[in-house]
């Protein structure tokens, strides 16, 4: 099988472009930079049709993003040269962090958590008549 799933973030803002027989399809293309124990792994992700569209609507550079889709390989000849290339193909995108997240990250500051010293979440006085459960 040939599944790949990643989360990381966007080096530099998408890049789309249409194609197709009749120049319909959008093709979003970026770059992903993956952590790794030695550092970061540079992978370039190709988004079609939907996908790409929705790429090019919610992403930025610095985004971070969740990935699914397949890896494809290929080749081609430039200047008499054989080219060959490594990309993730897309087949779904999220979020990979609130936008209270990235709001922070856009701003140099740190998120502010939403529980309390404990480790637990604050519920207010008074709520419990309104939990499913006791």
């Amino acid at each position: 099988m040939n599944i790949v799933a990643l989360s990381g973030r966007l080096t530099k803002a998408p890049v789309t472009r249409y194609g197709g027989q009749d120049s319909s399809v959008a093709i979003t293309r970026f770059t992903l930079a993956v952590d790794d124990k030695d550092g970061a792994d540079f992978i370039n992700i190709k988004c079609l049709g939907r996908t790409a569209e929705w790429a090019e609507k919610w992403l930025s550079k610095g985004s971070k993003v969740e990935v699914s889709g397949k890896i494809k390989t290929g080749h081609y000849t430039k200047d008499g040269k054989e080219v060959y290339y490594t990309e993730v193909q897309a087949s779904g995108l999220g979020f990979g962090e609130s936008k209270a997240e990235a709001d922070a990250r856009q701003n140099n500051q740190q998120p502010q958590p939403c529980s309390s010293s404990d480790g637990f979440m604050n519920i207010p006085d008074g709520i419990d008549e309104e939990l499913p459960f006791n």
